[in-house]
């Protein structure tokens, strides 16, 4: 959890935090000030069909009052031309708590739980979004080095969609009443496409492939892949909502990794953040 009036600078850009319901809320205001049209980015962000169904999933897993009827009516017209969102009217017609309004001259503007900034992130640019990433962790490392928390970028990014990803896999998935067995399977089906998409392999192929190493396949992954991997599980959510079939799934969510990897890797800049170790504790 950050303090008040505690910000970050990515890529040149001051980003002010805040800590609201004892959560972490990043500005996407400021995050749009490293690109041209501002606020612009935040409204065109906010129409998006594919936006207003990820922040559904991510408020009805951590919003005990959120309004589904309300949340259904603002889904209905989602993408239509005439449709427009903002935080404030976000907040008044489903009661969600993912995007607020924060006023004042200084550090206000719209703010988002850490998770659907992160997502924006991407939506921006996969480059932006690492930044963004790596410079909250290091606020977090001077917080543990003043003792105020214990910080793991590692499980922060691995975890932040992994919710959101079971949820849609529990509700659209899983028939009713299928036994534990049957249930576990689904779960490490659906995780292993995300492994097909992004390594190429399965979790059982890795293994075979490298019996002396103890964990997974993700538990060597690089920050680069967390990264992606976090957007990946986002958008296979959606994807599962939209009941697009495995194969279908598997090939938009490769060609994104393909995509969002190349635009990492092939920057020269992201090296010099890469070469710094993750924080693990």
């Amino acid at each position: 959890m950050v303090s008040k009036n505690q910000s970050i600078v990515v890529q040149g850009v001051e980003i002010h935090l805040f800590s609201h319901n004892e959560e972490d809320y990043i500005s996407l205001t400021d995050m749009t000030k490293a690109f041209a049209d501002g606020d612009l980015l935040i409204k065109s962000w906010f129409r998006n069909k594919n936006t207003i169904e990820f922040i559904g999933v991510w408020e009805r897993i951590n919003n005990p009052n959120f309004n589904l009827t309300g949340f259904e009516q603002v889904r209905a017209e989602a993408g239509l031309n005439r449709f427009t969102m903002s935080a404030k009217r976000w907040a008044e017609k489903t009661g969600g708590i993912g995007v607020i309004s924060k006023s004042g001259r200084t550090g206000g503007g719209t703010f988002a739980h850490r998770d659907i900034a992160f997502e924006f992130g991407s939506w921006l640019s996969p480059e932006f979004k690492l930044y963004l990433i790596k410079e909250f962790q290091r606020l977090k490392e001077q917080e543990i080095q003043t003792g105020k928390l214990e910080w793991n970028i590692r499980r922060s990014l691995t975890k932040s969609q992994y919710r959101i990803h079971t949820d849609a896999i529990k509700e659209y998935l899983i028939p009713p009443q299928v036994s534990k067995e049957r249930a576990g399977y689904i779960y490490a089906s659906e995780a292993d496409l995300l492994n097909m998409a992004l390594f190429g392999k399965t979790a059982k192929e890795w293994r075979t492939e490298n019996p002396d190493k103890e964990g997974n396949i993700r538990d060597y992954a690089t920050v680069e892949q967390l990264v992606v991997l976090a957007s990946l599980e986002s958008q296979n959510a959606l994807l599962i909502e939209q009941q697009r079939n495995s194969e279908e799934r598997l090939s938009i969510l490769n060609t994104l990794a393909i995509k969002q990897m190349q635009s990492l890797v092939n920057n020269p800049a992201i090296k010099k953040l890469s070469d710094k170790p993750l924080l693990d504790k």
